[in-house]
């Protein structure tokens, strides 16, 4: 079987080396190279051809935003993140997720060590290198027109999505109108992004959207994106639904979770809910969806022409718990229809 060929760009010699001998670990990947500057790692693309790039944002001569330009214009290939960026880097991670970057993640840190970050790493790689990358073009990407609700509602939507979920999310949720169902999303992202990505989505979208804090309430023509590093559920009080935020180990290698976030609306919304499962690695959702399927919620996979990565819905349509597998695009209009009837 062909390794998966891995050049790591960072101009920390500690981090290139700590990479480099996680990621040798793993008997499927082999480290081609590694890289301190963009201009080394340029010619370093060109000769050693790799599969997949761990790319930093702050180095010196040229950022890796830049760099990244570059590369999805002249040698497109699936890109991860790796920083260290806090505070700032929210709006940098989308930025780079923008110009072709497949996934963000953050350095060894507080949120985790070096060897849950190796885990994660090494699934994220093995996750993107089948992805073929295109080169990045000023056409305007395919967008969906803006839908409306002949009716209130009383259901809720929980949506769960991991790599690629973010350019899936900013494409369907604008097209809902302020009158559509609460909806309740885990994006896998790390710490601080999700604050960034729910204040540009709100930018966007005729429908309220925040990163979600404790005790927030869901109600019609709100969206809530649960924070990174900590899981979200769904409680109910009375004909109130809230929020409840919490740390906590990592379920399934995540936090949040999406199973930790469909079990609970299973368990407190039942048939009235409909639940969402888009693009992302691994199988996390899938036994949450079961549980909602079991509940009588309705279900809907996004179908693997339209993923990036066909992980978790295929995972989900596995359990046979999926009523509708359906194009990215398509979902949004299900999504209304679904919350409309009684």
């Amino acid at each position: 079987m062909r390794k998966i060929k891995v050049l790591i760009i960072d101009d920390s010699a500690v981090v290139r080396n700590i990479f480099e001998k996680e990621l040798s670990r793993d008997s499927q990947i082999e480290v081609v190279g590694t890289a301190a500057n963009p201009y080394i790692a340029r010619d370093k693309i060109v000769k050693l051809k790799p599969d997949v790039l761990t790319l930093d944002i702050e180095m010196p001569r040229m950022d890796g935003i830049t760099f990244l330009k570059k590369v999805m214009q002249y040698f497109p290939l699936p890109v991860i993140i790796v920083s260290s960026l806090t505070q700032k880097g929210g709006k940098i991670a989308l930025e780079a997720m923008d110009e072709g970057a497949v996934e963000v993640m953050t350095k060894p840190g507080a949120a985790y060590s070096v060897g849950d970050m190796s885990v994660e790493l090494i699934d994220k790689i093995k996750a993107v290198s089948t992805i073929k990358a295109v080169k990045k073009t000023s056409s305007t990407s395919e967008t969906i027109k803006k839908l409306s609700m002949t009716t209130t509602t009383e259901k809720i939507i929980a949506i769960g999505s991991s790599t690629g979920g973010t350019q899936a999310l900013t494409k369907i949720l604008p097209s809902l109108p302020k009158t559509a169902p609460g909806i309740i999303i885990v994006q896998h992202m790390p710490e601080h992004f999700t604050k960034s990505f729910a204040d540009r989505l709100n930018e966007l979208c005729e429908m309220e959207v925040k990163e979600a804090e404790n005790n927030d309430t869901v109600h019609t023509g709100k969206i809530l994106i649960a924070p990174g590093n900590y899981h979200m559920l769904l409680k109910r009080s009375g004909a109130r639904y809230h929020i409840n935020i919490k740390s906590g180990p990592l379920v399934g290698r995540h936090r949040p979770s999406v199973n930790v976030l469909f079990k609970s609306v299973a368990k407190y919304v039942g048939a009235n809910a409909v639940g969402v499962i888009l693009t992302g690695m691994g199988k996390d959702g899938a036994e949450g969806m079961r549980m909602m399927k079991g509940e009588g919620a309705t279900t809907i996979a996004q179908d693997e022409q339209s993923c990036i990565v066909f992980g978790m819905p295929k995972e989900a349509i596995s359990l046979g718990c999926i009523d509708y597998t359906l194009p990215l695009l398509k979902i949004p209009q299900k999504m209304l229809s679904l919350a409309q009837k009684p």
